[in-house]
């Protein structure tokens, strides 16, 4: 009979779970098409947005407008690019794309409501594991390879 003084010794090297690619615990493939966006390819489309933004705020905007105009046009191009197409410019530059959890279109309302706080900034660098921004996930998408 096992003496019940003895207590066992817990795991020296305990093992954790693998944690699975971004993307695979909703449903979508590790790699390839379709996968989640790296940093790399979200920092180019965010680069080249800003970049299309403020020269069309530069050309086109005066006064007021040439001070907060690049964060306007940057708004109003990912409101509307995002919700009828699914990219912005800068998302087509770097072969991306953003869809809804359920595959359906974007469309108007999450894209405005993704649009303003992605403008706003601070949601945009708080991500989960999945390397959702607060942004993508208040509007249920996911910012997936083409």
């Amino acid at each position: 009979m096992p003496d019940r003084t003895t207590r066992r010794s817990p795991d020296p090297d305990p093992v954790d779970p693998p944690v699975p690619p971004p993307g695979v615990r909703l449903g979508l493939p590790a790699t390839g098409t379709g996968s989640v966006a790296g940093w790399g390819r979200r920092v180019l489309g965010l680069v080249v947005d800003w970049i299309v933004a403020t020269v069309v705020a530069r050309a086109f905007l005066t006064g007021l407008g040439r001070d907060l105009g690049p964060l306007l046009v940057f708004f109003v191009m990912h409101l509307l690019l995002v919700s009828t197409i699914g990219m912005s410019i800068g998302h087509a530059v770097a072969g991306i794309v953003v869809r809804r959890l359920d595959g359906r279109p974007v469309g108007l309302a999450l894209g405005a409501l993704r649009a303003l706080l992605l403008t706003l900034v601070i949601p945009a660098v708080v991500f989960d594991s999945d390397r959702r921004g607060l942004h993508d996930k208040v509007a249920a998408v996911v910012v997936v390879r083409r």
